[in-house]
This record gives structure tokens, C-alpha cells and sequence, in this order.
């Protein structure tokens, strides 16, 4: 059924002047008033643009794929100390710190269940991006990313009822499933193809994640600017959420890594862990507040995500950048490594050959 919008008044002046004073898209011109349909153009852009950042999206987790080994994809399955891990921070951490921050800076009801269900999203793909960059361990990346949206279907709904029921029922909360389906099947079947191409050809699967890793890091700040364009009409919200936009990643980032060094992780997973603490699945978010909540409502509410979005986006980017400056300055390069150890091997051997009487194994000369 199609809409229309309000009727807009025009000058009876200009009328008489000129009789064509109705717009030529008017469907009802009757005296001085006409009524113009719904400008659909903010919509159909944001289904185009959907559209082909998905399909980008899906091309560059077949690169991420490209950089996960089979054998240790699975060994983090079979052995899931760090998914373990990464599941407590994604919905103990994470929810708890949107409760906790909601009540300190005693936002409106409805501004506290935007600012809960982003803590309650799964993680985002772009922490597997930010992953590779980073040098962090990229098959627990993504396994911890295909599993805390897996759990989403349960855990989402779970911590909904516990942190929500003091502002409004929890019933309210409209979860499409169906999109979490979509997100995870969007994720799943890439990188299981990456996997494929990385086992069978594993020179052409280092070109394609280097072309990926690039797209990728093109991709997110894309998608932000685009939501930044599309949404430019709802930046003005309080200021409160701007405070607890900026504040929620970065309490992310540095719990998931801080849990993470407690539970004897080691450095590179620690890594990991914090990136998929911190980046949520914003677009997850939107599509809840988009179905749950009156126009009025969302007026309130709806840029959160989108700032998330941005302060994660940014907060990586500090992340990244500090680290590569740690490698650069801090690290020893690789030969130095390689020149240290064989000194170390050649010192234990002399010392083996004085303990066994100058005998040295043929293994070892």
C-alpha cells in the first residue's frame, strides 16, 4: 500500500501566477494544497548499499579464511580454553559493563535497553580484520566469532531478561534470529571456502589474504561513512550516550584482554580475545531497535549503534597502530632472533661436548 506524505501548502499567490504550482510528481493536486508521495531514495540507497557491502563483506572473510589451518581451527574446538574464554567476556563482561554504565550515567529507560543490547551482540567480522593486522591468532578469531554468534540464539535472549527487567519486559525485544542466521551462514560458508583454498593451494591463499586484508580495512571505514551519511539525520541525541559510546569499547577491549592475561593466555590470544570483547555486531543491534521500538522511540535511541560502531572502529585503529610501532621499536627482528638462537645451541653443545668428553653427535654437527 503505498504512502503519501502530509499535504504541503503552496501560495495561492504564486497559484494564480503559475497554474502548474504543484509539483509534477503530485498524485493529488485539489485547490492550494497537493499531496507528493514518500521520497523512498535514503531507503532504496540503503538497500543498494547493503547489498554490495555484504557481498564485500563475504569476499573478504573468504580472504580471513585463507589464513586458517584446518588442524588448528579444530584444535581450538576440541580444546576450547581461549572460546571459553572469549564466551565469558562476550556475554559476562560485555552485558554487565552496558548495566553498569547505564545506571551511572542514569540514562532514560529507553536509552538504557539500546545501550544493553549492543553488550548483548555477538561479535563483529571486522575483529577478524583487525585480527590479521595485529598478528593475533586468527583461527581462534574466527572461531570465537562463529561461536558467540552461534550462542547468540540462547545468550541473547538470556541476558536480555536479566539486565532489561528493571526498565521495561524483556517480551518487548524483538530478536530476529533470522539475521543472526544470515550473519552466521555469511560468515560460516566464506571462510570454510577460504579454509579449502588455503589446504589446496596454499601460495594463491597468501596472495588472496593480502589482497583481503586490504579490502577489508577499506571496508570498515566505508561502512562507517556510509552510516554516517545515511543516518545524518538522527546525530542529535544526548550526550550521555556520546560518553558511554566512547567509554563502552574501550572497557571491551581492555577487560577482554586484562580476563584473558588472568586466564593464562598467552600474548597473541590475549590479543584476540580483547578485539572480540570489544567489536560488536552493531548492524545486529540496529536491526533489534529498528523492530522493537515506535518511530518516536528511535528517535532517542537508534544513532548508538552507529556511534559504537565509530569509537570501536577508532579505538582498533589505536590499537593497531600502537602495536605496530611495539614491533617496530621493541621487537627484535627475526634474524636477530634466529643469530641468538643458534649462539644459545652452540654454547649448549660445547657445553654437552665438555660433559660427554668432546663427543658431539652426528645430529647435531
Amino acid at each position: 500500500m503505498q504512502t503519501y506524505l502530509l499535504s504541503q501548502q503552496f501560495n495561492a499567490g504564486s497559484l494564480a501566477e503559475n497554474s502548474t504550482a504543484c509539483p509534477a510528481n503530485a498524485t493529488i493536486c485539489n485547490g492550494t494544497s497537493c499531496v507528493l508521495p514518500e521520497d523512498t531514495f535514503n531507503e532504496t540507497l540503503s538497500v543498494v548499499l547493503s547489498t554490495v557491502l555484504t557481498i564485500m563483506l563475504a569476499l573478504v572473510m573468504f580472504s580471513m579464511g585463507c589464513n586458517v589451518e584446518l588442524q588448528k581451527f579444530l584444535g581450538h574446538i576440541k580444546r576450547p580454553w581461549g572460546i571459553i574464554v572469549g564466551f565469558l567476556c562476550q556475554f559476562g563482561i560485555m552485558p554487565l559493563t552496558a548495566f553498569l554504565l547505564s545506571l551511572a550515567f542514569n540514562v532514560l529507560p529507553i536509552q538504557a535497553i539500546v545501550v544493553i543490547i549492543m553488550g548483548c551482540c555477538p561479535g563483529g567480522t571486522a575483529s577478524n580484520i583487525i585480527a590479521y593486522w595485529v598478528e593475533a591468532d586468527m583461527d581462534l578469531s574466527i572461531s570465537m566469532t562463529t561461536c558467540s554468534t552461534l550462542f547468540a540464539m540462547g545468550m541473547m535472549p538470556l541476558c536480555l531478561f536479566i539486565y532489561t527487567k528493571m526498565w521495561t519486559d524483556s517480551s518487548a525485544i524483538v530478536l530476529p534470529y533470522n539475521s543472526i542466521g544470515i550473519s552466521l551462514v555469511s560468515l560460516v560458508i566464506p571462510v570454510s571456502f577460504g579454509m579449502f583454498v588455503n589446504h589446496k593451494w596454499p601460495r594463491k591463499a597468501k596472495l588472496i589474504l593480502k589482497v583481503g586484508s586490504i579490502v577489508g580495512a577499506v571496508l570498515i571505514v566505508l561502512i562507517a561513512v556510509v552510516g554516517g551519511i545515511l543516518y545524518k539525520g538522527s546525530w542529535v541525541i544526548t550526550p550521555k550516550l556520546w560518553i558511554i559510546g566512547t567509554i563502552f569499547p574501550a572497557a571491551g577491549y581492555s577487560l577482554g584482554f586484562i580476563l584473558a592475561r588472568v586466564a593464562g593466555l598467552p600474548w597473541h590470544r590475549c590479543r584476540t580475545v580483547s578485539l572480540e570483547t570489544g567489536m560488536q555486531n552493531t548492524q545486529l543491534c540496529s536491526t533489534i531497535v529498528q523492530l522493537s521500538f515506535t518511530s518516536e522511540q528511535l528517535e532517542l535511541m537508534f544513532t548508538f549503534p552507529l556511534i559504537y560502531s565509530i569509537f570501536q572502529l577508532l579505538f582498533a585503529l589505536i590499537i593497531l597502530f600502537g602495536y605496530r610501532i611495539y614491533r617496530r621499536y621493541r621487537i627484535r627482528t627475526k634474524p636477530d632472533v634466529e643469530k641468538t638462537e643458534e649462539k644459545e645451541d652452540s654454547k649448549s653443545e660445547s657445553s654437552h661436548a665438555k660433559i660427554n668428553g668432546g663427543f658431539v653427535s652426528n645430529e647435531t654437527k
